[in-house]
């Protein structure tokens, strides 16, 4: 793997009363993660750039996140990230091994189980549990779409996650919203339309309703 990748990601809920307690004293705690785990450890705010080994920066991401999860109930000092740090290493190599290359991806929903049906797919399906950003390019009706929502769907049954955002371009190829009747919503939600499909499809719309 290189040792330029470069991982980013935002701690959420934004606390600086607890972002102060993660970094530690003269970022003390972050100083240990970028020695123990050799990477290079850059932040502004509550937004952190890691770079270094892709492993390894998935493993300071997850020894960051689950050190912010912790704070605000006390104070933490270097011997709570020396255990992330642990523990980051067994749940990493467990997440690899049941997530690896010879093996599918299955995500249990109201509709039954979804994973990849080609190996586009469940290369696509692990990149999306793998990278906090993804990129999906090809052909409409691919399975984009469907996959990107059913693998937000399992961070939320999971409490991964608090809540979904939907996003999409809704201004694309010189398209232009102003001439279309109603308000914004009405123009907006035809072009959420499959996000809202796969969601009703996975959850039920009376779920989907109250999201």
């Amino acid at each position: 793997m290189s040792d330029h990748y470069t991982l980013a990601f935002q701690l959420s809920p934004q606390d600086h009363s607890r972002l102060g307690e993660l970094v530690g004293q003269l970022n003390a705690h972050l100083r240990l993660i970028e020695e123990q785990l050799h990477v290079q450890i850059e932040s502004r705010g509550h937004l952190f750039q890691i770079i270094g080994d892709e492993g390894r920066c998935a493993q300071a991401r997850f020894v960051i996140e689950h050190l912010y999860g912790q704070t605000g109930g006390g104070v933490l000092n270097l011997d709570d990230v020396h255990l992330a740090l642990r523990d980051a290493g067994a749940t990493l190599s467990g997440e690899i091994a049941a997530r690896g290359e010879g093996q599918d991806i299955r995500i249990e929903t109201r509709r039954g189980t979804i994973s990849g049906r080609g190996s586009n797919q469940r290369r696509y399906l692990r990149r999306i549990f793998e990278h906090a950003v993804n990129f999906g390019i090809g052909p409409a009706g691919t399975g984009k779409t469907y996959l990107a929502v059913a693998a937000a769907v399992s961070y939320l049954a999971e409490d991964k996650v608090r809540k979904l955002v939907l996003v999409r371009p809704a201004v694309e190829a010189g398209e232009r919203l102003g001439f279309l009747p109603g308000d914004m919503t009405q123009k907006v939600d035809p072009y959420l339309r499959p996000l809202y499909d796969a969601l009703n499809d996975m959850l039920g719309g009376e779920r989907v309703a109250k999201l």
